[in-house]
């Protein structure tokens, strides 16, 4: 992590907000650890400090956190819990990705995955592509690869591969991803799963696929192999997995990118969902949020991919300019306070 890479992910957040029209910013913060090598306790005490060092900037109506990267919903009650011992009251409201039991909002854990989904779909009707014969390969089986691999697979897309740090996973009739999430369980990898064939993770991205989801890291399809991609859609689960050459070479070839910015928008969606509940002290049941989650990722696939035929351009030029023009809208509303 680097100061650089936050500074990005701030910029990125302001436009995912804007391109799915939610009123929120856009804002990122870390910590620098290798938390694999710490104790709970241990997280717990970073976490806390880290809170109350920014403790200034947060608030339900100022910057509201949500997890990422190596945190989760037990770091949420811990940043949580921290603001509400400072300001003596309890402030459900001052983060999103909290556990149920303490004002999180059903459908939060799945939120991202299943915003990838629905995009996807969306993206293989415009290609006339029926999704139930559609194959599918993702790399990274985290909350998002993972998540929309399971959501994908109970939908009747075909997962043919997934793809990992340590290893992939391939079977060309699809796999099985409940048991293959079982086996990591065990094993903690999807290496050695039986019921498919292992193959180098480093060649797994240029198998022959209907939807390739990048769900892991950024900067992993770049100009030099980009031109072995033979997706037909590129949905990007991760944050700026895609880089500028790249981006280019994928045009030329007639790959149909969802950027990042709207394909995993599903989860600020919903952590917006949450912050609203909590604000009303009002919960809606698991159907009523992924409902409304599908009316705004469908009604905003919609705009970026008419942006696009409208002014002759990508999806991620079209996506950046839907934002850009929402967010320079509000700002000219308000005007200039000298």
């Amino acid at each position: 992590m680097t100061l650089d890479e936050v500074r990005a992910l701030a910029a990125w957040m302001t436009w995912k907000c804007a391109v799915v029209n939610i009123p929120f910013g856009g804002g990122k913060g870390g910590v620098i650890c290798d938390p694999k090598v710490l104790s709970d306790f241990e997280l717990e005490r970073i976490t806390r400090r880290y809170t109350a060092e920014i403790l200034p900037l947060i608030g339900p109506e100022r910057d509201v956190p949500a997890p990422d990267m190596n945190t989760n919903d037990q770091t949420m009650a811990w940043i949580m819990d921290t603001y509400s011992m400072h300001v003596g009251k309890t402030v459900t409201a001052v983060v999103t990705g909290k556990p149920l039991d303490l004002g999180g909002s059903r459908g939060r854990p799945e939120a991202t995955g299943r915003g990838c989904l629905i995009v996807a779909r969306e993206a293989l009707k415009r290609l006339g592509i029926d999704p139930a014969s559609a194959r599918v390969v993702i790399q990274g089986f985290g909350n998002v690869g993972g998540m929309a691999a399971k959501l994908m697979a109970r939908a009747g897309y075909k997962i043919v591969s997934i793809i990992e740090f340590d290893g992939a996973v391939y079977n060309p009739h699809g796999l099985d991803i409940a048991a293959l999430m079982a086996h990591r369980k065990e094993t903690g990898s999807i290496v050695g799963f039986p019921e498919a064939e292992a193959i180098d993770p480093a060649e797994a991205m240029f198998l022959e696929c209907d939807v390739l989801m990048p769900a892991a890291r950024e900067n992993v399809v770049t100009s030099r192999n980009a031109s072995r991609i033979r997706a037909r859609i590129l949905c990007e689960g991760a944050n700026g997995p895609t880089t500028p050459l790249a981006d280019e070479m994928l045009a030329a070839n007639h790959v149909f990118v969802i950027p990042d910015i709207l394909a995993n928008a599903g989860g600020v969606t919903v952590s917006y969902f949450e912050w609203v509940q909590d604000r009303q002290g009002f919960f809606w049941n698991e159907d009523l949020v992924n409902q409304r989650l599908e009316e705004i990722m469908v009604e905003n696939f919609g705009r970026v991919v008419d942006y696009a035929e409208k002014h002759s351009v990508n999806n991620r030029i079209a996506a950046y300019m839907l934002a850009l023009d929402r967010v320079a809208f509000a700002i000219k509303l308000r005007g200039i306070y000298a």
